[in-house]
């Protein structure tokens, strides 16, 4: 036990009160809000060639990647989860110099490898964004520069559109200047090996990825352009292996949406050599290696369009296709790695108010692996949602 001196007593108390009216002084200036939803999800699925098996993230929400090939049909696999359900807290700040910096911290609990449907289907939350932004400037980690949030469809899947969509979070260091944004985002390098295998990421980034996006908005919609440009890199120098290699990668992505009306029209065509994981939720790697243990750039290209239609104020329908296309060099990859995956879908949402709505979405999707496998899935899923 520590036994402290009165005069250490009296330093302490004193720097309590003094932190207090700092706190208290800095609260006053402190706006708090906090926002998010409650969702359930009920998904029933079939595979025509394989299933997936118990804890896959693949049944709480689409991925391309996942579509078994080459497999036995099963019966229908039915799932319920409140993964997506998330909450937003943001605080805007009055500083001394009368400037205002506002902060985001945002929770869902998707893709955690913890919870089970025996008893308690309890789950973890995790850190969805978590930034600051400060006059024309944003530190942290939300959405990738690269990414057109505005251009997403509604979809009661958790992205919906995935084959052909630019999808990340991640850290970053952004600059706003009018219609124009520039970025310099986390790296990250995905690898397939020589001859085909398991994912190798190799964190060995030397420097962060580029992105120069520029965006245009008017009474009719908006348009956007991105330009990627990023370093690949892997370096392993364990036992015999002395690979050192890097590869130069980049990707345009052009996105918008048109109103007609109430209705609206959604694009997204995406396009470059080495985009790894910022397509299709990494459907293809960035990069496969070669009998001389160096890096190649894989390039790939996906697009997606969607159409809303609102019947009246409570009812309306999205229509989606989106596809993914790899141009694998198979004499390096092997042949079971995936060339196009596609699916299309059709939802029906009823907003019984603002804050609670219901829908219901049909999906098919199909995957082909090199090789000639493929597959495809048919998923019926319903929603309910309460924001707030």
């Amino acid at each position: 036990m520590i036994k402290m001196t009165s005069l250490a007593k009296l330093t302490l108390l004193v720097g309590l009160c003094t932190s207090t009216a700092v706190s208290a002084n800095a609260l006053k200036k402190t706006e708090f809000g906090f926002s998010g939803y409650i969702k359930l999800d009920a998904i029933a699925s079939s595979y025509s060639d394989g299933t997936l098996g118990t804890g896959s993230i693949g049944r709480d929400f689409y991925i391309p990647s996942l579509t078994p090939v080459g497999g036995n049909d099963e019966e229908t696999q039915f799932d319920a989860h409140i993964r997506q359900s998330r909450f937003r807290f943001t605080t805007t700040t009055e500083m001394e110099n009368k400037q205002t910096i506002k902060g985001v911290l945002e929770f869902d609990m998707q893709v955690v490898p913890d919870g089970n449907e025996r008893i308690s289907n309890s789950h973890q939350p995790r850190v969805r964004h978590a930034f600051l932004q400060y006059g024309n400037w944003l530190m942290g980690q939300t959405w990738s520069t690269f990414q057109d949030v505005k251009a997403l469809p509604e979809t009661m899947d958790f992205i919906g559109v995935t084959d052909g969509t630019v999808f990340a979070r991640q850290a970053m260091i952004r600059y706003t200047h009018g219609n124009f944004q520039v970025a310099l985002e986390n790296p990250e390098t995905t690898v397939t090996p020589y001859g085909g295998g398991g994912r190798i990421v190799t964190d060995d980034g030397a420097v962060p990825d580029v992105v120069v996006r520029y965006q245009q908005s008017a009474d009719w919609g908006h348009f956007a352009a991105a330009f990627l440009a990023r370093q690949l890199s892997y370096q392993n120098k364990t036992g015999d292996l002395n690979i050192d290699t890097t590869e130069t990668s980049y990707g345009l992505s052009l996105t918008g949406k048109v109103k007609f009306g109430q209705d609206d029209l959604r694009v997204m065509f995406t396009t470059g050599s080495g985009l790894g994981r910022y397509l299709g939720l990494n459907v293809a790697n960035g990069a496969v290696l070669d009998a001389n243990n160096e890096l190649n750039a894989i390039d790939s290209t996906g697009f997606t369009i969607a159409y809303r239609h609102l019947w009246d104020s409570q009812w309306r329908s999205n229509l989606m296709y989106s596809q993914f296309t790899a141009d694998n060099d198979t004499s390096l990859t092997g042949t079971g790695v995936t060339k196009t995956t596609y699916s299309t879908r059709v939802n029906l949402v009823y907003s019984l108010t603002k804050a609670l709505s219901f829908g219901g979405e049909y999906t098919f999707a199909k995957r082909e692996v090199e090789s000639g496998l493929e597959g495809d899935m048919n998923r019926l899923q319903f929603s309910a949602k309460y924001a707030f």
